[in-house]
């Protein structure tokens, strides 16, 4: 089990090696699928190596040269299964991809929910804390707006993410004022 977490996170980190976050710090990629595992088995109590395994391996098929055969040949359907439900689709425009993610939220298996919903409380985390360095902060705001929107079908997989999320959500809108002002 150990080994099998420790293995997603090695390949995780090769795929991502060369990927930096739009921060102005540039952050390593990898920074970011490791904090959504974290996230999981230290505040949502996850403990499914599964869901920790799909949780490093979030956006490696939408980000990376993987291809989702690749995970389900070194980790299992179960894995690939929920690695498919949060990945989006980049050949839509990112508008429907945005609005798709609003409309599967609710429909998503119970791990992927978690995995996406502690997604969201990362990328909401570094909007305050280590924004993209060319995003104007009405382009912040709309983006915690919408995964306000995203979280809100995402309720009932965890109540300690849930609350987490809530309050980072609501330290972004005092930060940044809400959308629309």
């Amino acid at each position: 089990m150990i080994a099998d977490i420790l293995t997603a996170l090695h390949f995780a980190a090769l795929k991502h090696r060369d990927q930096r976050r739009k921060d102005a710090g540039a952050s390593p990629y990898i920074n970011h699928p490791i904090e959504v595992a974290e996230l999981l088995a230290r505040v949502g109590g996850v403990a499914d190596p599964a869901v920790l395994i799909a949780a490093l391996l979030h956006d490696t098929v939408e980000d990376t040269e993987t291809t989702f055969d690749e995970v389900e040949a070194l980790f299992g359907a179960e894995v690939r299964g929920m690695v498919a439900e949060v990945t989006d689709d980049n050949g839509l425009p990112k508008a429907e991809r945005k609005r798709l993610q609003i409309v599967h939220a609710p429909h998503l298996s119970p791990g992927a929910r978690q995995i996406k919903l502690a997604d969201k409380i990362s990328n909401v985390k570094a909007l305050v804390h280590t924004p993209p360095a060319k995003w104007s902060t009405a382009r912040r705001r709309e983006y915690v707006a919408w995964c306000g929107e995203v979280a809100a079908g995402l309720r009932g997989c965890s109540p300690a993410l849930e609350a987490l999320f809530d309050a980072v959500h609501a330290e972004a809108e005092h930060v940044l004022g809400p959308a629309g002002e």
